[in-house]
């Protein structure tokens, strides 16, 4: 598919995002307590597998021809270590907790939306994060994404980006009939990322390297990993503070490339 203009797909990608859940937003508080519970589970288990496919990223070619066999695995952890560390220092899930009780008592004093009243109640704010979080990550995180929004940048078409759009979609509609309006605010995340990779791609007129991309994947599919536990009740991991991680992955990559 052809451009219209640079950024076009994002475009598109964020438009199908804000239908998606604001149609699952729309039906969402008509479900029963047990329904939405359900549909919480299935959730969590849809993001582990798409958690374990992204970390399979970490077996690629393109990384272990780069960086030498032994370290690939090292650079994931290096990274969330770093990134864990760095983002707790910042307190950023600390910080995304007060953020979401000020948007959403914003949005709760507009709306008689049942499902985002009460936005002061730490359960909420709870569920506001994993909303956003959770679907941003999976809007954000991803070979699709970064290859996409290149591409994109790159006058190359948007056809990654658009097939990415309708998935990303009925995604939004599934997990803003659980968690509301955190979801909505997903599509400023995709926005700002892949309008960032758009950007990227028209000043540099190149593709980041396949390595770099394959280290993004694998660290973002442990991040996804963390979410999957905290959906479905397991433990409740903050994976806000490893945020960072996301950063540290290519240029540790990048650093390990270097030094060979």
């Amino acid at each position: 598919m052809t451009s219209l203009f640079p950024g076009a797909g994002t475009a598109l990608n964020v438009l199908t995002v804000l239908i998606g859940a604001g149609l699952g937003m729309a039906v969402g508080h008509r479900l029963r307590e047990h329904t939405r519970s359900v549909v919480t589970d299935v959730l969590g288990l849809v993001t582990l597998l798409v958690a374990g496919l992204s970390a399979m990223a970490v077996t690629d070619v393109a990384l272990s021809d780069a960086v030498g066999s032994g370290f690939p695995v090292l650079i994931v952890l290096g990274s969330l270590l770093i990134g864990s560390i760095t983002g707790s220092m910042l307190r950023i899930e600390e910080r995304l907790e007060g953020l979401a009780g000020t948007i959403q008592g914003w949005v709760s004093r507009r709306s008689k939306d049942s499902s985002i009243e009460g936005g002061s109640d730490h359960a909420s704010r709870e569920r506001f994060i994993e909303g956003w979080l959770t679907a941003s990550l999976l809007f954000c995180v991803g070979p699709l994404t970064i290859l996409g929004a290149l591409n994109d940048g790159l006058g190359r078409g948007i056809d990654q980006l658009a097939l990415k759009a309708v998935l990303d979609g009925f995604a939004a509609l599934a997990f803003a009939a659980s968690f509301g309006v955190g979801v909505l605010l997903s599509a400023v995340s995709v926005l700002v990322v892949q309008g960032a990779l758009t950007v990227v791609g028209v000043l540099l007129g190149d593709l980041v390297p396949d390595a770099h991309i394959s280290a993004l994947t694998a660290t973002g599919g442990l991040m996804l990993a963390g979410i999957a536990l905290r959906l479905l009740r397991i433990r409740d991991i903050p994976v806000g503070d490893m945020l960072p991680a996301l950063i540290v992955a290519p240029l540790l990559t990048q650093l390990v490339i270097w030094l060979r």
